[in-house]
């Protein structure tokens, strides 16, 4: 096996057979002290891809934190061929004020690839692309919810193309979705460079989910086996995802208290009633509908709305039963 290639992030040279943990700078605030990004950098001894896993994009999306956090602490991670790049926490700013946002008020999947030169946003979306996403081959981006959502554990990515939709099977969530790319997204700026990048979501902003944590260290193990980072191992029970056809949000028909709400990963019929939302006096009381066939992909956990607010995610899939067993039997797995 040919030997391992340095790697240079942030101005340090990262030799193979080395764990380097790295600091980039990202801001100095107003207090006259500075910020900075953590960085893991492992580089194999033997010659192999390299790849990036990172977090905390979204600062309060704290699954990832904490895959990452174990995937670290794992004794096989020092056997890796290629190199592993782990940013756990991205957005430092937005995960030290426990926000989505920056200080700006702009969200930083929107603005990729940045520049140098432009807002807080800017300037951090380009120094993760420069240092982090131009090193790498492929992409594992981990997600959650936003605040009081909770999604199903799932993966968004360009299934077209016919290398990210081999990784998004092996990854092993039990959903893939063939998500549209967004402009200055991160997977937009990804594809731009040609290699693929998934997008974990699983669980809800400011919590940890024992289930979503689980599925998504094993996920980027099983990404790492097929991608020839680690020796390959069958895993207990493979996960055959389903793919789903199409996703809407159910969105309430007026506003109230929301009550009696169908589970996450639960299967509903066209018509089958989601939700009910009364009044506080308890005179008035609407029902919403599922509009077809399908599987509960993400749901508000927030027992308040307006009218108009996303209260379920459906997926739709071509054999709904199917996907209904892939969803239990992944629950169950993951419990264990």
């Amino acid at each position: 096996m040919t030997r391992g290639k340095e790697i240079v992030i942030g101005g340090t040279t990262v030799q193979p057979g080395q764990r380097v943990d790295i600091t980039l700078p990202v801001a100095s605030l107003y207090t006259a002290t500075s910020i900075g990004m953590p960085v893991h950098v492992i580089c194999g001894r033997k010659a192999g891809p390299t790849l990036f896993v990172s977090a905390a994009i979204h600062g309060d999306e704290l699954n990832g934190v904490e895959i990452i956090r174990r995937l670290l602490r794992r004794k096989v991670i020092g056997t890796v061929r290629g190199t592993l790049i782990a940013v756990p926490i991205v957005n430092v700013h937005g995960f030290l004020d426990q926000s989505r946002y920056l200080p700006d008020r702009r969200d930083l999947n929107r603005s990729f690839p940045g520049s140098p030169r432009g807002s807080i946003a800017a300037r951090l979306a380009n120094r993760f692309i420069e240092e982090i996403v131009s090193k790498a081959d492929y992409g594992i981006d981990l997600h959650t919810g936003a605040i009081n959502r909770a999604n199903l554990p799932q993966i968004r990515a360009n299934l077209d193309d016919e290398r990210t939709l081999e990784i998004a099977h092996a990854f092993g969530a039990p959903v893939l979705i063939d998500a549209d790319i967004r402009d200055g997204s991160l997977r937009a700026s990804a594809a731009e460079s040609g290699f693929p990048v998934l997008i974990y979501e699983a669980g809800e902003a400011l919590r940890f989910d024992e289930t979503s944590i689980r599925a998504g260290l094993r996920g980027i193990f099983n990404v790492m086996r097929h991608i020839g980072m680690l020796p390959h191992r069958e895993s207990r029970r493979p996960v055959v995802p389903v793919v789903a056809r199409a996703t809407r949000w159910v969105r309430a028909s007026s506003s109230g208290i929301v009550a009696n709400r169908v589970a996450l990963g639960g299967r509903v019929a066209e018509g089958d009633r989601l939700a009910t939302i009364g009044d506080p006096l308890g005179h008035r009381e609407d029902t919403v509908l599922a509009p077809f066939d399908g599987i509960v992909i993400g749901r508000s956990n927030l027992p308040l709305a307006h009218e108009g607010d996303a209260l379920f995610h459906l997926g739709s899939f071509r054999d709904v039963p199917k996907a209904e067993d892939v969803v239990e039997s992944f629950t169950t797995d993951h419990e264990d």
